[in-house]
């Protein structure tokens, strides 16, 4: 038997050069952002935080891509549904909750911002703002930066498949494009702007559109996590060769509603949401780690069980923390001696 053949009978996680203990770390990320995603749902319904955007249904991606990269080192951009990815560099739910509840504590905006828009020094995740698809010029901002400095690494940004029809996407792919940049940029295709179908979005592949711009554009099963592992893995690799920017087009579904300002019924059917919550990613890897012997009910119980624990140990800290003071409404938005 030859290296090849032996490598190819190995679980394809083994191929990809993910460990046994990674590939259940990964599926254990989206259970929780799943769990999360479920318990911030049931406390805007309960009145006790005013909003929130789901992203489930986009877990698996988010994750995959997360454990992709170099989580020491590269620059972070995500969208406001990305929950799996930003817990999988290291936000915790604590953090998460300060957010959702507005609390002065949280390091994302000191509690002035809606959840959902992430930002931490400590784990280089750029500040994300409410207009979508800003993020990508500061994405490759920061791609540009690494390359001058002649930096091995590389700045990852997420957005809608919306967001691929706004100008800075556009305006931030050519410009990678054109100078070679090390950036990697994902739209996670998940059906809908809101309320708009993707066939009412888009006449063809998001993908196709990296080859206006001169670099590869890739689309792949958001759904399976290996595949979606195996692609953001390449696409760092080219990045940190020299070999400039790869689009990735993840294609899922959201299988909640937009926000919980939003009624999805009045736009599709029942239905069609359960016919794509069969193609839900997170228990397919499940199935696939229990196949490999590396998962089992009992695990999962148990793991479910902590999950809860920590959930409410987050809510309870959250809900009791200060406000933020009436009198810092003000700070680091206009210069201040304070901040001396």
């Amino acid at each position: 038997m030859n290296a090849k053949s032996a490598l190819e009978q190995r679980p394809k996680h083994e191929q990809l050069g993910l460990s046994d203990l990674k590939a259940v770390e990964m599926y254990k990320y989206m259970l929780l952002a799943r769990k999360y995603d479920e318990r911030m749902l049931l406390l805007q319904r309960a009145g006790k935080i005013n909003f929130h955007v789901s992203g489930i249904g986009q877990e698996v991606a988010q994750v995959a891509s997360a454990f992709a990269l170099d989580r020491e080192q590269d620059y972070f951009l995500p969208y406001y549904r990305d929950y799996g990815f930003v817990l999988s560099v290291g936000m915790t739910l604590k953090e998460l909750f300060l957010c959702a509840f507005a609390k002065a504590e949280d390091p994302n905006s000191g509690g002035r911002q809606m959840p959902g828009h992430f930002g931490s020094k400590k784990l280089r995740i750029v500040t994300g703002s409410s207009p979508v698809t800003t993020q990508v010029p500061h994405a490759v901002g920061v791609a540009l930066a690494a390359k001058m400095q002649k930096k091995d690494i590389v700045s990852f940004v997420t957005f809608g498949e919306g967001s691929s029809n706004q100008g800075d996407f556009h305006e931030g792919s050519n410009f990678a494009g054109v100078h070679k940049l090390p950036v990697i940029i994902m739209c996670e295709n998940n059906q809908y702007a809101i309320s708009v179908p993707i066939h009412k979005q888009l006449a063809g592949k998001v993908s196709d559109r990296a080859l206006g711009y001169g670099f590869p554009g890739i689309r792949v099963d958001g759904n399976d996590a290996l595949e979606v592992y195996r692609a953001v893995k390449e696409a760092r690799e080219r990045a940190v060769r020299g070999e400039g920017p790869t689009l990735i087009e993840a294609m899922m579904y959201r299988l909640s509603p937009h926000s919980t300002s939003d009624n999805d019924l009045a736009y599709r059917t029942k239905e069609e949401v359960e016919e794509y919550r069969k193609k839900d990613g997170i228990p397919k890897f499940k199935q696939y780690l229990i196949d490999c012997g590396l998962w089992s009910e009992e695990q999962e119980e148990a793991y479910v069980k902590e999950v809860s624990d920590q959930l409410k140990e987050a809510i309870d800290y959250a809900d009791r923390a200060p406000f933020p003071k009436p009198e810092d409404t003000l700070l680091h938005v206009y210069a201040d001696e304070r901040e001396e």
